[in-house]
């Protein structure tokens, strides 16, 4: 009969300890789960107009979702940190061991660390963005994608090629698509009993005639090397960036076909 008695008041006790538990902590816990439902609510409203804000500003379409998704995430830890400060659960231990984390967490990723700057720098001060053509770290193509922590580049063969951003913000990036224009070099060699005024003519002749070759700034078609058994022309037009591989092609070819129509003869053919 002790026993049971007993046994009674520590049960009696327990239903205290949770009743008063529950009268203490449960209107902070239901406080906290309302503040946390309006906070979501609030953080979708605030990225709906950041995304708005940004299309009415014209944001880069490739610094868009990286800021979309850091405001994101930003705003969640905050409310996560600010609804437990309310349910009243201590943030000591928790503010030790995020610390702990993150150390760890930074030694093992540094070098993912330094190309999520490099990223970050890319984006921001844009030395090159998507759809133009680069040649760097032996590699020329264009560029498809620029992720936070690497760039893609697709090559002129068809060739995927990653880059991780921290080589492309310490190295040389030569941007041959940035200005929209290029100048096309072609080196003819003539024998010296080739007439230099007929040789010009004819080079002048295709080049006018090529939709490829713009107007403007002028070509230039000159002598560039005199040498004992001949001269080389040198020939200089301006072409449209994107595309110039395909527009040296077929320039060339109708420059050797009209030079050889006109019955002028190359040394070798």
């Amino acid at each position: 009969m002790l026993a049971f008695i007993t046994k009674q008041i520590e049960i009696d006790k327990l239903y205290d300890k949770a009743y008063n538990a529950l009268i203490t902590y449960g209107p902070k816990f239901l406080f906290g789960i309302v503040v946390l439902f309006i906070g979501l609510w609030f953080i979708k409203l605030m990225l709906n107009w950041s995304h708005n804000k940004m299309h009415t500003k014209e944001v880069d379409p490739t610094i868009k979702p990286f800021l979309m998704s850091l405001i994101g995430v930003v705003l969640r830890v905050m409310l996560i940190l600010g609804v437990m400060q309310i349910i009243g659960i201590q943030m000591t231990l928790f503010a030790t061991l995020i610390g702990g984390l993150s150390v760890a967490a930074g030694l093992a990723l540094a070098g993912n660390l330094q190309n999520f700057a490099s990223g970050i720098v890319i984006l921001l001060l844009k030395p090159f963005v998507v759809g133009d053509n680069i040649n760097t770290q032996g590699t020329e193509g264009t560029v498809t994608s620029i992720q936070i922590f690497y760039t893609i580049i697709l090559t002129f063969d068809n060739r995927t090629v990653i880059v991780p951003n921290s080589q492309l913000s310490n190295q040389t990036i030569i941007n041959t698509s940035r200005e929209g224009t290029r100048r096309l070099d072609i080196n003819y060699k003539f024998p010296n009993n080739v007439d230099i005024k007929q040789a010009r003519s004819v080079i002048a002749k295709t080049l006018d005639g090529s939709e490829q070759c713009l107007k403007s700034p002028e070509k230039r078609i000159g002598i560039g090397d005199l040498q004992p058994d001949g001269y080389i022309m040198a020939i200089s037009v301006w072409v449209n960036a994107h595309g110039f591989q395909d527009t040296r092609l077929t320039i060339q070819e109708k420059l050797l076909q009209d030079i050889k129509d006109a019955g002028i003869k190359i040394p070798g053919m």
